[in-house]
């Protein structure tokens, strides 16, 4: 079928999903959500305090990881505009929840997230496959030494250990776009805020706690925060075609061929923050997290109707594909590029 045939596809699927109300805003569970969340967050506060200096921190430490992961996803949504109306009122949303909750410059996330859904998987432009400790192509590994390569063919294996220092690697990165050469009034005033939030929660820690339980805390919460959040992320299209560079292709393939669902129920939504349902947050950014899968067997249909390929498994099934695909780019077992989406469209 011609690319251009895809494109109405899509614009007949757009407007399918608009004329069944799908679209519409739903705030009060947001708000509710917003709230537990958020009260969850003083409870382990006011905990905190209450239980002084005792080891049994280390439970309010893993407890408030979780919790910071609920909040990654609200402000995640909150920046795709997907709880209000007002674009205003989602943008301030996302930064409060980003900046004052998190630690973490909700403007670099957008900057290199918008990239992310604008080229999922495209080797020259999605900047999750570009990364510098991980190689997702074999001109990846080609180009680096030979410690590189070492750790190359055993990154499978050392992807969910890695993912304890993500959090770390989070702060980092904000702070480093944040403070880099040229930036904004905007941005100098994210980092004030940033800074702020992350010498506020390391210093009350440092007080409340004696130095080694402190560090400890702080470590535990960072470790689990990433494996949590990077768990909820990496099932998404690691182990999906890679898209070649210089490639052309139409939204709706590009979305649907490089995007993995992940199949479960209460818990799997609630500890994916509903990215669980990639496929149709890609096609459909903007549209609320509990509706996406209400449009799910929508978009099934239809993409099986026209013969695109709709990819859905369970989660652990997911985790082992992503091992098997990164050992098999390190090892070069075999060409990720050998698949029919890059067959077709490898230029």
């Amino acid at each position: 079928m011609p690319a251009q045939q895809y494109v109405s596809l899509y614009t007949d699927l757009l407007q399918t999903v608009r004329d069944l109300g799908l679209f519409r805003r739903r705030q009060g569970y947001y708000v509710t959500r917003m709230s537990i969340v958020l009260g969850a967050l003083l409870v382990i506060a006011a905990g905190m305090v209450l239980l002084g200096n005792s080891w049994h921190q280390l439970w309010l430490a893993g407890a408030l990881a979780l919790v910071l992961v609920q909040v990654a996803f609200l402000s995640h949504d909150s920046a795709h505009r997907q709880i209000f109306q007002s674009n205003a009122r989602n943008d301030w949303t996302a930064r409060i929840l980003s900046g004052g909750v998190l630690g973490m410059s909700v403007g670099w996330w957008r900057t290199k997230h918008n990239k992310h859904h604008a080229a999922p998987n495209q080797a020259d432009r999605d900047p999750d496959v570009q990364l510098k400790v991980l190689a997702f192509t074999p001109e990846a590994v080609a180009g680096r030494g030979p410690l590189g390569r070492w750790f190359a063919e055993r990154q499978g294996w050392l992807f969910f250990p890695l993912l304890t220092l993500e959090g770390v690697g989070l702060h980092a990165s904000s702070l480093k776009h944040l403070l880099r050469p040229g930036a904004t009034r905007g941005d100098r005033i994210e980092a004030g805020v940033v800074a702020a939030r992350i010498s506020a929660y390391v210093a009350a820690l440092y007080l409340l706690l004696p130095a080694g339980k402190a560090t400890a805390f702080l470590g535990l919460q960072l470790a689990v925060f990433g494996v949590c959040l990077g768990a909820a992320f990496a099932p998404n299209h690691k182990g999906m075609p890679i898209v070649p560079a210089g490639s052309k292709l139409d939204f709706l393939r590009r979305q649907v061929l490089t995007s993995r669902n992940i199949r479960g129920g209460v818990f799997t939504d609630l500890a994916m923050g509903g990215l669980n349902y990639q496929i149709e947050h890609h096609l459909f950014p903007s549209m609320p997290r509990p509706t996406l899968r209400h449009v799910r067997p929508i978009v099934r249909e239809y993409c099986e109707l026209h013969g695109v390929s709709y990819t859905e498994v369970g989660l652990f099934t997911s985790y082992g594909i992503v091992v098997r695909h990164l050992n098999d780019v390190g090892l070069g077992a075999r060409d990720p590029f050998q698949c029919p989406l890059v067959t077709q469209y490898r230029r």
